[in-house]
C-alpha cells in the first residue's frame, strides 16, 4: 500500500511518500519504505490563485505518479496567524479536491496525534521525529526540508497506526 503525507502551504507544501508493503532483506528490517519525500514550491510574485493552480498541477502529477490509495493531510487544530491559516486553507482545499478528483481516501491527523504515534510523546520537537523518521526508515540523512520531514512523518505515522 501507498501513502501519501502532505503539509499544506501556499508556498510550500511538503510531501511525503512512504510504502507498506516493502519486502525487507533481512526479518530485523522495517517493513516501510521511504519512496519519495521533497516540496512543491509555488513563485511569491504569482497571484493567489496562479500559485494554487500550480499547486494542483504539481500534486497531480504526484499523485499519478505514485498512485496512493491512502493521502494523510496534517489537519490545523488552531493557528497562530490568520494572515498565513487563510492561505495554508485554501492550499488545504486545493489537495482535497485532487484527492477527490482521484477518488484517493483523506484522513488528516494533527501535529499532536503525529508526534505521539512516532515519539510517544506530543511535545517532541522537530528534530526528535526526524531522527526517528531517519531510524525507522532507514534514509542515510535527515529528511529536509522541514514540510518534507512533516509530511513524512505525517504518512510514516498513518502506516505504522493503520495499516
Amino acid at each position: 500500500m501507498i501513502i501519501m503525507g502532505i503539509d499544506p502551504g501556499i508556498a510550500r507544501t511538503g510531501f511525503g511518500v512512504v510504502s507498506k508493503n516493502y519486502r525487507p532483506k533481512s526479518k530485523s528490517q522495517n517493513r516501510l519504505k521511504c519512496l519519495d519525500y521533497g516540496v512543491i514550491q509555488t513563485n511569491l510574485l504569482l497571484s493567489p490563485e496562479q500559485r494554487l493552480r500550480r499547486l494542483h498541477i504539481e500534486l497531480f502529477k504526484l499523485l499519478r505518479k505514485y498512485k496512493p490509495k491512502v493521502l494523510a493531510v496534517e489537519n490545523l487544530y488552531f493557528f497562530k496567524n490568520l494572515k498565513t491559516a487563510i492561505p495554508v486553507s485554501e492550499a488545504k482545499g486545493v489537495i482535497l479536491l485532487a484527492a477527490a478528483k482521484k477518488n484517493i481516501k483523506v484522513v488528516q491527523l494533527t501535529p499532536l496525534e503525529v508526534k505521539m504515534g512516532i515519539c510517544g510523546y506530543g511535545r517532541a520537537d522537530k528534530r526528535q521525529i526526524q531522527r526517528m523518521i531517519k531510524e525507522s526508515l532507514g534514509l542515510e540523512e535527515l529528511p529536509k526540508p522541514d514540510d518534507a520531514a512533516d509530511a513524512l512523518a505525517i504518512a510514516f505515522c498513518y502506516a505504522i497506526k493503520n495499516c
